[in-house]
């Protein structure tokens, strides 16, 4: 059984085991966990709350002996099931919360196996101090270019458009899980936490080329829940823009194309309408409500752009202090205006 021990988070990459697999509870693998690991756990949500019940309140000795057992139960059940097919070669890489008694019990007994265990010295905690390092306290060195414009010019389209041509992106909205604004959480999503969020951040800014410039959308410091690094966001504001412009129409069509999930239900739709009542008059928000019960989707979009979202957008913190770099139209937001948009964008990303 070998003691691993990460310098940096890409070392991950490197490292000569052929799965990761996370010991700890559910709960804690569900809030964060390193990318691509699996979740075998030793002790369940319930489990690790009894035994740290007794830890604290009874006897170390006694919790030590519950868990002990529990770990062997469990560990028995995952060889009968998610193991039972691995080869005898096989290479897992073993942790839990700071590289302790469950991932260091539940390795040896794969270790009795004759499996080539790995234990992570320091565990999910080391881990976490790596992504806290690489957003918190590192410079960020990739030279950003943000992709800007208003509501519906259809942005983090284009800019997929530009990664499948070649060119370096961050799509902060595609790790959020969310499309910005209170319409921005499809039905039944939900965002990940906001360690989970800086995990995947941290990962798509390790594999980037710091030679090359990298596209990234214009957000505000928070995207739904999740908030954005101060490095990042900081890294935004004083880079260059290029923005998008579009005429209102072809903005309404795109976005009632977009958000056809929402569209799709009624009652989710009258929702997120009733809850901009803080920011718009009643009249306003009745007058919205009664275009999404009459079908009349891309006058709608029309109008929450013009009374809402427009004249916000206008007074955010990345338009205030420079001019755009570049801007960049298009009549309509079809899917060859978009080509032609992300191909100009990867030419001048270079």
């Amino acid at each position: 059984m070998r003691r691993i021990t990460l310098t940096s988070l890409a070392d991950l990459k490197s490292l000569p085991f052929d799965e990761i697999i996370d010991a700890r509870a559910p709960a804690e693998y569900a809030e964060d966990h390193l990318p691509g690991a699996i979740n075998l756990p030793v002790l369940d949500d319930s489990e690790r709350a009894a035994v740290g019940t007794i830890y604290v309140q009874d006897s170390r000795f006694r919790a030590r002996r519950m868990g002990a057992a529990l770990v062997a139960r469990n560990a028995a059940r995952h060889l009968e099931a998610a193991l039972a097919e691995k080869p005898a070669d096989y290479r897992p890489l073993v942790y839990c919360w700071r590289g302790g008694q469950r991932s260091g019990a539940f390795a040896t007994i794969l270790a009795q196996i004759g499996w080539q265990v790995g234990v992570l010295e320091g565990g999910w905690k080391a881990w976490r101090k790596l992504v806290q390092l690489a957003l918190y306290e590192t410079p960020l060195v990739p030279k950003l270019m943000v992709l800007d414009g208003n509501t519906g010019t259809a942005k983090t389209a284009i800019l997929q458009r530009v990664a499948a041509l070649g060119g370096q992106v961050i799509d902060l909205e595609g790790l959020a899980r969310h499309r910005g604004s209170l319409f921005g959480l499809a039905p039944g999503e939900e965002q990940p936490s906001q360690k989970a969020f800086e995990t995947a951040l941290a990962m798509r800014l390790t594999d980037l080329d710091p030679q090359r410039p990298v596209l990234i959308e214009a957000e505000s410091n928070r995207i739904g829940a999740l908030r954005l690094p101060p490095s990042l966001w900081k890294a935004m504001q004083v880079a260059p823009r290029l923005q998008i412009e579009a005429p209102l129409a072809a903005r309404a069509q795109w976005l009632a194309q977009a958000y056809g999930d929402i569209i799709a239900d009624p009652e989710e739709l009258q929702a997120r309408i009733a809850a901009l009542a803080a920011f718009q008059s009643r009249a306003t928000i009745a007058e919205w409500q009664e275009m999404a019960q009459s079908g009349a989707f891309e006058a709608l979009a029309q109008a929450l752009m013009q009374e809402h979202y427009d004249p916000r957008y206008a007074h955010t913190t990345l338009r205030q202090d420079h001019a755009p770099l570049s801007v960049l139209s298009a009549e309509d937001l079809s899917e060859p205006a978009q080509d032609r948009l992300a191909s100009e964008i990867a030419r001048r990303l270079g």
